[in-house]
């Protein structure tokens, strides 16, 4: 629901406060602000100017030269133009040198032709506006501002402040509960209540005159069971002609189009009021007779759209005595509409049962802005000052003469709901020590009524029905931020599981990598799996199907979230991200028996591309990762056999005797098949297998006692003995004194034989008991290279 705050000051005389202070204040006090802006706000220095004189350009058929002032004092500026439909002492907006208009559009100075032209005069679209807006105003030409459309006509004024474009909008976020605040007063109503000031709400005044229209028409409710309440009042003499500037002004701020003065003030009213109505053509109602029924089974209407529909037994029209002439609560007919030549209108105001008109809005699907107000449920008491206010604004506007009396067939109920006041449950409900007498000033500001130890609700607020609701209200203009927080009853605490706190710092830390996370759908379509080359005998093949799928893309569980990731790689890769290194902690279902629900599993998938990720990059991210989980017990180990990774740059995970996952570079067939052009990394692992073997719990170390040493090996191994494998063989030899390796140097060259490589490693020895010896130390570098042997690695001489 759009708010405009130019006439919400005419209910409520808001002191001048920054709009953020006012949409927090009213946000706190509950109606949600979701965004708010200014109409215009791209516009700068496009001020009113007056054309002095026109000069065809010497070398164009089409342009002008004009002479134009935006102030008197200053020279005129010459400006050239296209335009054909300009005439001397116009007034025009005028965009200056530097100026912007709508969709960053600037404006500089410059030549047309050869001919100097300082600025822009502007046509009525390149202001953001339409003829709706101005109806006098030509689209294909410059805009010409007269009084007529209500434009202020003084030089060097800003366009916006001329045209009325400035006025500030506020969106709110209207819950289904409060139908009231779907309309300019019912917000004024929680404004003037937030900020503690009087509602100036105005009592339409009618003069009429035009004849008693007691008799004119026979108007009754067949289904008082969908509708409690039907009105009508008659309009002669009705003269069609667009609405003054402010009320296409307010009509534009709340996101309506202005048509006429006659479509116009129904579309006020129901913004004003949040009473949906109705206009009718007299001539149109058969025998003057108007009933309110349930529609005939098979029974054709053509609505105002053009467009036929077949209505049903349980929908309710509005009819004369042949034909339906509206849907009830959702869109007029064709043959009843407003013609250029209707003289005598009929208004409806009537209310319809919230939920009648949402079956037959939505069975029709014809969602409107009657229909979204209707459904929500709208306070019977409302349509007779609606009714009342449109025909005040005929008068306003001199758009026709309104007829005595109001023609009305009424089965609602006046009786207002009343719920039991009682102070000390409230304090007890929420916590407070707020007085009875505080307690009663906050109901009274919401219009409710005291008889003894009852409150008498306003029939507008049907979402105050039980005494918890009066609480809420109590607690929302108390202030929530005065309202002490304190522990619900009972003794439970929230806390989080284990498996909550792994995964929260399996998160962190592959954030603190620089991984950024995303959430992908955990389901996809059956060619997924094809597309990462997953053989047609796979067990993971067998998914679990939706038995109601939004469509063929979206029609199983996944049982691996590889497709899944490589569909935001390539995403990423197409809108010519350079790079990317994403993670996800993916659900994956393995489906069991039938009818039986599947085995959820979560499994963390790291992918990346770009310049800076290589199969290097992917492993450090992963060893640390594992670092960081204090998991020792993992091993790695080179394999071919994983379908959608290149078969010699991959390698398969353990831990203990369990698989943890796999690590590689993606086969290029399934870079393809994903229309990735550069090489890709992921590694997937088991969380569950990652926590079983993480260490719950970090223990201190104390610093070492005594000091390390280092020895230096530089051995020959065959070039396919992978550097894991040597430093295995150091820790057998070593044992626990082997505090670190690290790998220094691997040379290829003519100085080792052919087939061989020369791998240099660094090992740190200590004991946490007492200073190594020479002894200890040689014992357990000879050890090291013992085992070396059994590998096939000698030192290098």
């Amino acid at each position: 629901m759009n708010l405009s705050k130019r006439w919400l000051k005419e209910f409520v005389d808001l002191p001048e406060m920054p709009l953020r202070q006012f949409t927090e204040a009213i946000t706190l006090s509950g109606s949600k602000v979701e965004s708010w802006h200014t109409e215009g706000e791209e516009i700068s220095k496009v001020v009113v100017g007056k054309v002095l004189s026109l000069e065809k350009h010497p070398d164009s058929d089409h342009l002008w030269i004009t002479k134009t002032t935006v102030n008197e004092k200053e020279e005129p500026l010459q400006i050239v133009t296209g335009a054909q439909n300009l005439h001397i002492g116009d007034y025009v907006p005028v965009a200056l040198h530097g100026s912007t208009l709508p969709g960053g559009k600037k404006i500089k100075k410059g030549k047309l032709r050869g001919v100097e032209s300082n600025g822009m005069l502007c046509g009525i679209t390149e202001l953001g506006l339409t003829t709706h807006d101005f109806p006098s105003t030509i689209e294909d030409g410059i805009m010409v501002l007269t009084e007529q459309d209500g434009c202020k006509l003084q030089l060097g004024m800003d366009i916006r402040e001329a045209l009325g474009y400035n006025d500030t909008i506020v969106e709110f976020e209207i819950t289904s509960n409060r139908p009231d605040c779907f309309s300019v007063i019912g917000l004024s109503r929680e404004a003037a209540a937030t900020f503690q000031l009087p509602l100036k709400l105005h009592t339409p005044q009618v003069k009429g005159g035009a004849g008693d229209c007691t008799g004119l028409l026979d108007v009754k409710i067949e289904a008082p069971d969908l509708c409690p309440i039907y009105t009508n009042r008659v309009i002669q003499n009705v003269r069609v002609k667009p609405s003054p500037l402010w009320m296409r002004e307010r009509l534009r701020a709340m996101g309506v189009r202005p048509i006429n003065n006659i479509v116009d003030i129904t579309n006020y009213v129901m913004l004003e009021y949040g009473q949906p109505m109705h206009a009718f053509d007299l001539r149109s109602v058969e025998d003057r007779t108007i009933r309110v029924r349930r529609a005939k089974s098979g029974e054709i209407i053509k609505t105002l759209d053009g467009v036929e529909h077949t209505l049903t037994d349980k929908q309710l029209v509005i009819a004369d005595s042949k034909k339906p002439m509206a849907i009830a609560g959702v869109m007029g007919g064709e043959n009843s509409g407003i013609m250029d030549d209707t003289t005598t209108i009929v208004f409806e105001s009537a209310c319809f049962k919230g939920s009648s008109v949402r079956t037959t809005a939505r069975d029709q699907g014809m969602r409107t802005e009657a229909s979204g107000r209707y459904e929500k449920g709208l306070d019977s008491n409302n349509c007779i000052p609606a009714v009342n206010r449109a025909c005040e604004l005929v008068e306003m506007l001199d758009a026709g003469d309104v007829m005595d009396g109001i023609l009305i067939d009424d089965h609602s109920d006046k009786e207002k709901h009343r719920i039991r006041f009682e102070p000390e449950w409230t304090n007890r409900f929420l916590h407070t020590d707020i007085s009875a007498d505080e307690m009663k000033k906050i109901l009274v500001k919401l219009e409710c009524e005291f008889d003894g130890d009852d409150i008498a609700v306003p029939t507008f607020r049907p979402d105050l029905v039980h005494k918890a609701d009066i609480a809420e209200e109590i607690a929302r203009y108390y202030g929530y931020n005065k309202i002490q927080s304190k522990k619900l009853p009972g003794g439970a605490e929230g806390v989080i599981t284990e498996k909550q706190h792994f995964m929260r710092n399996v998160n962190r830390t592959m954030l603190a990598l620089g991984a950024d996370e995303i959430m992908t759908y955990s389901f996809f379509s059956p060619k997924s799996y094809d597309k990462i080359l997953m053989p047609q005998d796979s067990p993971l093949r067998k998914s679990v199907t939706l038995r109601n799928p939004l469509g063929e893309d979206t029609s199983i569980m996944r049982t691996t979230a590889l497709p899944s990731m490589l569909e935001v790689l390539a995403r990423n890769y197409n809108n010519r991200n350079p790079e990317a290194c994403l993670y996800e902690l993916a659900g994956e279902y393995i489906p069991t028996e039938p009818d039986k629900l599947p085995i959820e599993k979560t499994s963390l998938v790291c992918g990346m591309y770009g310049e800076d990720y290589d199969f290097s990059t992917a492993k450090g991210i992963l060893e640390e990762l594992l670092r960081h989980l204090d998991l020792t017990d993992w091993d790695i180990a080179a394999c071919s056999d994983a379908y959608s990774f290149h078969p010699g740059r991959c390698a398969k995970l353990t831990a203990g005797e369990d698989t943890l996952g796999v690590i590689g570079e993606i086969h290029p067939n399934v870079l393809e098949n994903f229309s990735i052009g550069t090489r890709a990394y992921v590694f997937i692992l088991d969380t569950a297998v990652l926590q079983n073997h993480a260490v719950a719990a970090r223990v201190f170390k104390p610093l070492p006692k005594f000091p390390a040493v280092s020895r230096d090996l530089a051995l020959i191994c065959d070039a396919d003995t992978p550097v894991l494998e040597l430093e295995k063989a150091i820790q057998r030899g070593t044992g626990k004194l082997l505090e670190h390796i690290s790998v220094f140097d691997v040379y290829r060259g003519k100085q080792i034989t052919l087939g061989k490589k020369s791998v240099a490693l660094s090992i740190v020895l200590r004991s946490a008991a007492a200073t190594l010896t020479d002894e200890q130390i040689n014992g357990a570098v000879n050890k090291a290279i013992k085992e070396l042997e059994k590998i096939g690695a000698v030192l290098r001489s």
